[in-house]
């Protein structure tokens, strides 16, 4: 019962939290002192870069690890960890539109060679490998094994993408909540709509990833009958 309930929430909600955002974000709070109205980008850009590297990549690559372990593999978490590599491969695209958007006026290009905006981009490449790589194979357990492999593998550019900022000295700005001494650098209502992105864009992976999911065994109930029905014309063909 309430497992159906919070199901049946995880649309409206996620959506209460994106108008909301939408609202606030470009009527409500005030505007920025040095980027005027372009810095309200901030209620869109890190919430979806967010989701893109942590939440969609990061469940990905804990399904993928789940299904290496053998106490935990089983076909549900591989399938989850292609659901969300999915879901991914769209914040990421996300995530480099926006901040396109974003650095055009404030950099004058569209595109710079930044270290942060390149390797997410080699990220968002690991992604569609991982996707094409499921299409090369037709065996279930051999696809879900190198998939979670490359998966696992593709995870060591999070970091390199989370730091590159300090490792390198780039054009992209550094965090955008806390200092490095984790001192706060937005406050009041310009922090709470922040945070409320946060919340809006994560419920939309889980949203996404459970509209995805349930697609995905659908597909494969689909597959199964088909398999089946083929497998009873033979042998009717066989009495015959």
């Amino acid at each position: 019962m309430m497992k159906q309930l919070s199901q049946r929430l995880l649309g409206p909600v996620t959506f209460v939290l994106l108008a909301l955002t939408l609202w606030l974000g470009l009527w409500v709070t005030p505007s920025f002192e040095i980027q005027g109205d372009l810095a309200r980008l901030v209620y869109v850009h890190p919430a979806v870069a967010w989701v893109a590297l942590y939440v969609s990549f990061g469940t990905a690559t804990i399904a993928s690890a789940l299904y290496l372990w053998r106490r935990t593999r089983s076909m549900l978490v591989d399938r989850i960890a292609h659901c969300a590599m999915e879901v991914s491969v769209v914040f990421i695209l996300l995530t480099l539109i926006t901040g396109s958007i974003w650095g055009r006026p404030a950099w004058g290009v569209w595109w710079a060679w930044d270290a942060r905006l390149t390797s997410t981009a080699v990220l968002g490449v690991f992604a569609l490998a991982y996707l094409a790589l499921r299409r090369a194979n037709d065996d279930p357990e051999l696809r879900a094994r190198r998939s979670a492999v490359l998966a696992l593998l593709a995870a060591i550019n999070v970091p390199i993408i989370q730091f590159s900022v300090q490792w390198w000295k780039t054009l992209h700005q550094g965090a955008t909540v806390f200092t490095t001494d984790h001192g706060l650098k937005i406050h009041g209502l310009q922090a709470w709509t922040l945070l409320i992105s946060f919340l809006g864009f994560t419920m939309l992976f889980f949203w996404l990833l459970r509209a995805r999911y349930r697609l995905e065994v659908l597909r494969d109930e689909r597959s199964n009958a088909l398999v089946e029905e083929a497998l009873v014309q033979r042998r009717r063909e066989g009495v015959r």
